[in-house]
């Protein structure tokens, strides 16, 4: 992360602002040293450690670069910078890979894809001190993916809510249980919750009457 110094924050950000093309609001940065100096304070200084986005693309484009030239990979790298819907005022780096040999660095299940994208978010967040939601795709086989998950859960979710009867999914990673807890959260009757340890942890579907439905039914219990 870059050093800035100026004497006063507001001239350090604007400065950035304007070296980098970017809003003094898409900043981030902590303070690491404040000076004051003469009988008025007239020579104080402020030097803070700041970043926009553009630092964090750069830092992933160069990252992914080294790691890949090591393996004699050729990877093309696209990334995406969005607005993160989980984290307001966040961002959400996209990071789209496209190989000469897409499926060995999806490995067997996305098992390698998982591994690349594990490493490179500890070092973005490391580096930038501060934790950065970075997904890693690969010609969009996590968006795939993630659509197929979607699928079986929409189904299994129907499933438990017509019979009452409680399923549980095969054990995925942490981002497709995310993905389903997410799409199944305004689903009717149904609640999902991630179960076991390690490999083998999994979401359950569980049938869970709405409140309106339960408080239909308290009521009615009363009148009887």
């Amino acid at each position: 992360m870059k050093q800035y110094t100026g004497r006063t924050l507001e001239e350090v950000l604007n400065s950035i602002a304007a070296e980098q093309g970017c809003q003094v609001e898409d900043i981030s940065y902590n303070v690491l040293e404040e000076e004051k100096g003469g009988i008025f304070g007239l020579h104080k200084s402020v030097t803070i450690e700041a970043f926009t986005s553009k630092d964090v693309k750069e830092f992933i484009f160069d990252y992914l670069g080294a790691y890949f030239t090591e393996l004699n990979q050729g990877v093309a790298i696209e990334i995406i910078v969005d607005k993160d819907r989980e984290k307001e005022g966040e961002l959400l780096y996209r990071v789209i890979l496209d190989a000469e040999n897409n499926a060995i660095i999806i490995g067997k299940g996305g098992q390698t894809l998982r591994a690349i994208s594990t490493v490179l978010k500890a070092a973005v967040n490391a580096t930038f001190k501060k934790r950065i939601n970075v997904i890693v795709d690969v010609n969009h086989y996590k968006e795939d993916r993630y659509k197929k998950v979607k699928a079986i859960a929409r189904r299994e979710a129907i499933n438990v809510a017509k019979s009452h009867v409680d399923c549980e999914l095969d054990p995925m990673p942490n981002d497709e249980r995310k993905v389903i807890h997410q799409y199944l959260q305004d689903f009717r009757n149904v609640s999902t919750v991630s179960v076991g340890e390690g490999a083998k942890r999994h979401l359950c579907i569980k049938y869970t009457p709405d409140k309106e439905k339960k408080q239909e039914e308290n009521e009615a219990e009363k009148t009887v």
